[in-house]
């Protein structure tokens, strides 16, 4: 499970709809109706907030947003009900890990999505959270590459 915490603008297609279908299942984590993932490290950020089920659904909504910008037909009936979740801090240091792993699977993947993000003159995050000085989260399972 990967949710992101760059702004979903910045995935390929392949990468938008793997969002999508992980974060759909992360709200049915949070919501208790599975029972694998309920452990999942990158889910500790939002059991933190005091309205979880609101914060996953402000999440899913961004990502619903980008898919319908670009022209994709996510059902947005599956967002569960939206609070106005206070923004959810997010270290620079894990978005630089985030965007490094980012730009290694686009390179396998989808060499022209690496060069249009290669070409920006900044990263965005998904407008749930702020930046602020950090380190690697410590949730983030690193990968030795």
């Amino acid at each position: 499970m990967r949710l992101w915490s760059l702004h979903p603008r910045h995935l390929d297609a392949k990468g938008l709809v793997a969002l999508w279908r992980e974060a759909l299942l992360a709200q049915k984590v949070l919501d208790g109706a599975t029972r694998g993932y309920r452990h999942h490290p990158q889910l500790q950020r939002f059991r933190a907030q005091a309205d979880a089920q609101g914060c996953i659904a402000a999440y899913l909504r961004a990502v619903w947003r980008e898919a319908e910008q670009r022209g994709y037909h996510f059902d947005g009936t599956k967002i569960g009900p939206e609070a106005s979740p206070p923004s959810i801090p997010v270290t620079d240091g894990q978005i630089d890990y985030e965007l490094a792993h980012l730009r290694s699977k686009l390179a396998l993947r989808d060499p022209r999505a690496l060069q249009r993000l290669n070409a920006l003159a900044g990263i965005e995050v998904h407008p749930l959270f702020k930046v602020v000085p950090g380190e690697v989260e410590p949730w983030e399972i690193v990968s030795p590459d």
